[in-house]
């Protein structure tokens, strides 16, 4: 695998450098008060919290590139990509906001949302609290929490700062400890990545193992690792109806369709 298993320490360490920078420029204090300006709430959670009206939820993913496959597609427009989810009957967008890795940026999170309805989630790798009022200021409603790279202490700090600027937050975890500590910090959206950070390899059935072990209040979402509504059924008959779906929707020339194709609706 070569240098690979190391992607995601090579990235926080950039992150970390990248949020210094931002802080020169515009200190946290001047972004918490912009931070606290109003703006048009969409809710990311609530959308999630009952079965789609064909069972499965997608929340559907605006991502150009990323470190294991390169460019996903050349010239891909955020707000085009974003009207033909809201088209097909996505029921929120994820829009990546990395750019040294995943060549997004702030910007494709702001056009994508312009476009269409949807409610968004600024999908990238937080390190400080400072990304979360700049979450808000963009105009995100969710952010995402990898609690592989967090402490239970500072996710708690992140989940209260999200009340507090009316933000949800997607906690993603990937074994069962992780689901513990996710827990422990108070996560109630609670994403389940299938693909290992460490070797990249995908396996649906993790989502289904994990499901087992959340509580009443967690609702699941399954990440990565979803090609066609076979993978859609398998997951959904374990009890998990929502879904974030990118490179299958990026790489598609129909969204729209495709998006229908995978919740039934075709």
């Amino acid at each position: 695998m070569g240098n690979k298993p190391d992607i995601l320490k090579v990235i926080l360490e950039h992150k970390k450098l990248e949020v210094e920078a931002c802080r020169t420029k515009v200190s946290e204090e001047a972004l918490a008060e912009m931070a606290k300006a109003d703006r048009q709430r969409r809710y990311f959670m609530q959308s999630l919290s009952q079965p789609g009206p064909f069972g499965a939820n997608i929340i559907a993913e605006v991502k150009r590139a990323s470190p294991s496959k390169g460019i996903i597609r050349e010239g891909l427009d955020p707000a085009v990509q974003a009207q033909a989810y809201e088209k097909g009957g996505a029921a929120a967008m994820s829009v990546l906001t990395d750019n040294k890795f995943f060549q997004g940026s702030n910007d494709d999170l702001k056009a994508a949302r312009a476009a269409c309805s949807l409610p968004v989630i600024r999908k990238d790798f937080i390190v400080s609290l400072y990304q979360i009022y700049e979450a808000a200021v963009m105009g995100a409603d969710a952010i995402l929490l990898i609690t592989r790279t967090l402490t239970v202490e500072f996710m708690q700090r992140a989940l209260a700062l999200c009340k507090e600027l009316g933000l949800d937050a997607l906690v993603e975890v990937h074994s069962e400890e992780e689901l513990d500590q996710a827990g422990a910090a108070g996560a109630k959206l609670v994403g389940v990545n299938n693909r290992d950070l460490k070797t990249f390899v995908t396996d649906i059935e993790t989502t289904i193992r994990l499901h087992k072990r959340m509580t009443a209040d967690q609702v699941a979402v399954c990440e990565s690792g979803i090609k066609d509504r076979a993978d859609i059924q398998r997951v959904m008959d374990a009890g998990v109806f929502n879904f974030l779906i990118g490179e299958t929707l990026v790489r598609s020339d129909d969204p729209a369709a495709t998006i229908r194709e995978l919740t039934g609706a075709a």
